[in-house]
């Protein structure tokens, strides 16, 4: 299949929903206020919008796989209230050091900043990476991005603004560092 389709791989927690920690109520999920005006900008300009990430809770026996997809749920049905959807959501379910559950305790190819997730989006939906970007809250998206060659973003929410800290000793540096989600997809538009 010839690779044609732009993508915005974002990140879920601390970038298109608030920070809880480890989420553990669908209650809980809040979209930030300008999650929908990214997500429209980015369909309008025909991008793919793709979640990945890390949901080591599983791991740690604090959520179920079940859970995780009924959140991605739960995030679609608020989304359709605004004639949006995402395209695709990739989670990575593991830890190499950390989980308690047996099935999880794996050194995976998936967890960020390990570039699974996004090698299965793109051979789903024929993504050419050169024309995609990575948004999230924390150095590993950065460094997933830039593991697969894309440019990156990352945002001062969630975890954003402690990350911002490390980026002077980061391997790999955002190249845009900005206020939210969609000020991030405007500055990647550019």
């Amino acid at each position: 299949m010839k690779q044609r389709n732009k993508a915005a791989f974002i990140d879920r927690d601390g970038n298109l929903i608030r920070e809880t920690g480890y989420l553990d109520s669908v209650n809980k999920v809040r979209l930030y206020s300008r999650s929908i005006k990214a997500l429209k900008l980015l369909k309008d300009r025909g991008y793919k919008v793709i979640v990945v990430t890390n949901q080591s809770g599983v791991a740690r026996g604090y959520i179920t796989e079940a859970f995780v997809k009924s959140v991605h749920e739960h995030i679609d049905g608020l989304l359709k209230k605004h004639g949006l959807k995402i395209d695709g959501y990739y989670y990575c379910p593991h830890h190499a050091k950390k989980a308690v559950i047996k099935k999880y305790l794996v050194d995976c190819d998936c967890r960020k900043p390990k570039l699974g997730m996004i090698k299965a989006a793109q051979k789903k939906f024929g993504i050419d990476l050169k024309e995609s970007f990575m948004i999230g809250d924390k150095l590993t998206d950065v460094h997933m991005g830039k593991n697969a060659k894309m440019r990156t973003a990352l945002v001062m929410t969630g975890y954003g603004e402690k990350e911002k800290l490390l980026i002077k000793e980061a391997y790999d540096k955002p190249d845009v560092v900005a206020k939210d989600f969609y000020q991030a997809v405007r500055l990647l538009l550019k």
